[in-house]
């Protein structure tokens, strides 16, 4: 075993966090599941009451999705649950996986949409990371197909040639 992985009698250990830290991280991951609870009840108050008052949201910006993006603090994370719930449907939201370590929670998870204004529907596996503070979120980061969800919002009127020649815009 190489050297840097060898562990002494009381050291933190790999990660660099304490024993202790074990279950600080089992909290955070027990929120966390318990949040996407609450999202899958509707309940965006409750939810939101997890969330630090200066909380990062960092989504990818797509085109045609009106509730892509970035956005910073409770309000503007409210205005995102309250946009994304105009545009779209949830057929299914399923959190798979989550991970804990630290101050860090990822999930793995499906979801299947449907879009309102053009009733198509698309699959979308994610990654979400949250970073915990006292006991809030104070970032959260998205990696979905994105692609898959521009295809689904795009307007029926635009062409596979208009959708083509956009897609370098995107870079």
């Amino acid at each position: 075993m190489p050297a840097y992985l060898e562990l002494q009698e009381g050291t933190k250990g790999i990660s660099g966090h304490a024993k202790e830290n074990e279950m600080d991280s089992q909290q955070n991951k027990e929120m966390i599941l318990r949040e996407y609870q609450l999202f899958q009840a509707g309940d965006i108050e409750g939810l939101l009451q997890f969330f630090a008052d200066d909380v990062e949201w960092v989504g990818v910006p797509t085109e045609f999705m009106p509730f892509s993006g970035h956005y910073h603090g409770k309000q503007e994370v409210r205005q995102f649950f309250a946009e994304m719930g105009n545009a779209q449907e949830a057929e299914q939201f399923e959190p798979q996986e989550a991970i804990a370590e630290g101050d860090k929670v990822v999930v793995t998870g499906q979801s299947r949409w449907i879009v309102k204004a053009t009733g198509q529907s698309y699959d979308n596996p994610w990654v979400h990371i949250f970073t915990i503070r006292d006991g809030k979120i104070v970032r959260f980061q998205q990696f979905n197909d994105t692609a898959a969800g521009r295809d689904a919002f795009m307007p029926a009127d635009m062409t596979l040639r208009d959708k083509d020649s956009d897609a370098s815009l995107l870079h």
